[in-house]
């Protein structure tokens, strides 16, 4: 797939949204936003870009492929359904799980079914790649080999380097979305309306008594 067609693949599902006003998480304002949600019900869009990420790795030939839960399990899940019938052989889909101090752990047997196999990392939305690089970690200490990751989209260009020196990161979509602090923000001055659909946009406006 090129870039073009993954862009209009999260668009068609307003995964991928523009020339919006959104609040984030952070508190920042900006105008877009990767509404990964949006996109998980639709099997036969995440079905190709899990093909998508699965034709760039196979040649690495991963024996499994893991996700930190939520969303990336069905990542992960597709992804290796797609490699099982590349590779012809059984590629497992396995996820980590988080924990209370906001690590994760791999447990279920995932983490004997992979002990000393290559394995793939997918993820959805990646901002600083704080919960890839715990996984890693994770992937590591039980004697696994981390081959690579792969993500939707990458927001706050991060490298290799951020989530543990891993040989390769790939992701499907490359995105930059401008932020501004809410007294600094274009598009409050300009009076356009504060999406509440996405983001944290309806909290921000009952904080503020606005209806």
């Amino acid at each position: 797939m090129t870039t073009e067609e993954i862009k209009a693949t999260l668009e068609s599902v307003k995964a991928l949204i523009t020339d919006s006003h959104i609040v984030y998480t952070s508190g920042m304002h900006g105008s877009a936003y990767i509404n990964k949600d949006a996109l998980y019900p639709h099997t036969e869009k995440i079905s190709a870009l899990c093909a998508e990420i699965a034709h760039r790795f196979a040649k690495e030939a991963p024996d499994a492929v893991i996700a930190p839960a939520l969303g990336g399990i069905i990542l992960s899940q597709w992804t290796a359904h797609h490699l099982t019938y590349m590779l012809e052989r059984q590629v497992y889909g396995v996820y980590a799980e988080k924990v209370e101090d906001g690590g994760f752990v791999i447990k279920r047997g995932y983490d004997k079914l992979i002990q000393g196999k290559k394995v793939l990392v997918v993820e959805d939305v990646v901002t600083t790649g704080g919960s890839v690089k715990k996984v890693i970690e994770q992937i590591r200490k039980i004697g696994a080999d981390v081959i690579g990751v792969c993500v939707l989209a990458n927001r706050g260009a991060v490298t290799a380097d951020d989530i543990g020196g891993v040989p390769r990161l790939d992701a499907l979509l490359e995105v930059t979305l401008d932020a501004w602090n809410e007294a600094d923000c274009l598009l409050c001055k300009q009076g356009i309306p504060i999406n509440i659909e996405v983001g944290k946009g309806r909290e921000y406006l009952v904080r503020k008594n606005i209806s």
